[in-house]
């Protein structure tokens, strides 16, 4: 049998991939990442995955019954495992603060009973998260002349999706789960390119069609029955610092929009401004000032005369 030199590939591979393992574990410059070596993490899959099963339950998804159990029995067994799995991975996220010493520590049977309470609020607030989608759905077959019944909408608009996981990762960002409602919120921004920050406050009734390239900011206020198209953003229009230049946190700097407003293609609302009630923002505006209500905001149109002779220039 023939035996492997020291220059075979087989230990090339080794001694690279050992230097490789001690690159990785080094301690190195990036301080505000050592936490990560710390602990157990929320498992991203379990996540999302029991989000999809709730997500399921919220549209009315069929759920097939096995043997001879009722669908209210099938629908309670799937509850039970979301519960489950959503307070293990809230557990793991609770854990985040006293991570970074922003708070202190908790025992395990705190933080277990803490998770739990937390995952059965959520779950709570199913029935009333349904009446929601659904009134997002109707919405949307009023809006849209190509949409044949709210069901449609319900199962294929990447809106009424982006808007569901917000709903859900909007009670998780009130309920201060760390880490878990901004996770939830960017896998729907993947999958629809649709960007929702999960502190972003939305009213009833809510459309957004064709929907790629909208952002709504955390801070953003969206009242009932108002209507986004694609690539609408709801910025902010500045960033204030403090003392040491870092940005400050929390303040309130997107816009609120009120009830029965709709805004057009690529607009772009920027600050703490107010869109008043029932007014249009035509496709292509930028709006960093606020408009009354049932306003009218259009770009200017463009300039017809010629430059005859020097004219106009």
């Amino acid at each position: 049998m023939r035996r492997a030199s020291s220059h075979s590939p087989e230990s090339a591979t080794a001694g690279a991939h050992a230097a490789l393992a001690r690159a990785l574990t080094a301690p190195g410059d990036a301080a505000d990442f050592q936490v990560l070596r710390v602990g157990t993490w929320p498992d991203r899959t379990a996540v999302l995955s029991s989000i999809d099963r709730l997500h399921r339950l919220l549209i009315a998804e069929t759920l097939h019954a096995t043997g001879n159990e009722t669908p209210e029995r099938r629908v309670e067994r799937e509850l039970d495992e979301i519960e489950a799995v959503l307070a293990a991975q809230i557990h793991f996220a609770l854990e985040f603060p006293a991570r970074l010493g922003e708070e202190a520590a908790q025992d395990t049977k705190a933080l277990d009973a803490r998770a739990l309470r937390l995952a059965r609020e959520l779950l709570a607030q199913t029935p009333r998260l349904r009446e929601r989608v659904f009134e997002d759905a109707r919405a949307a077959w009023r809006g849209d002349p190509s949409c044949r019944h709210p069901i449609e909408a319900l199962y294929a608009f990447p809106g009424i999706f982006a808007v569901t996981r917000h709903r859900i990762a909007n009670i998780l960002y009130h309920l201060e789960v760390p880490l878990l409602p901004r996770l939830i919120a960017e896998n729907a921004h993947h999958r629809t390119g649709i960007d929702i920050h999960p502190g972003a406050t939305i009213g009833r009734e809510f459309f957004i069609d064709h929907g790629t390239g909208i952002v709504i900011g955390e801070t953003a206020v969206v009242g009932n029955r108002v209507t986004l198209y694609q690539g609408v953003t709801l910025g902010a229009k500045s960033f204030p610092v403090d003392a040491e230049g870092r940005l400050v946190k929390g303040l309130p700097r997107h816009p609120i929009i009120e009830d029965d407003v709709t805004i057009y293609a690529s607009a772009t609302v920027l600050g703490r401004v107010t869109i008043g009630r029932g007014s249009v923002i035509g496709g292509n505006v930028w709006l960093t000032h606020s408009v009354p209500p049932n306003s009218r905001v259009s770009q200017a149109a463009p300039l017809q005369s010629g430059f005859e002779h020097g004219a106009g220039i």
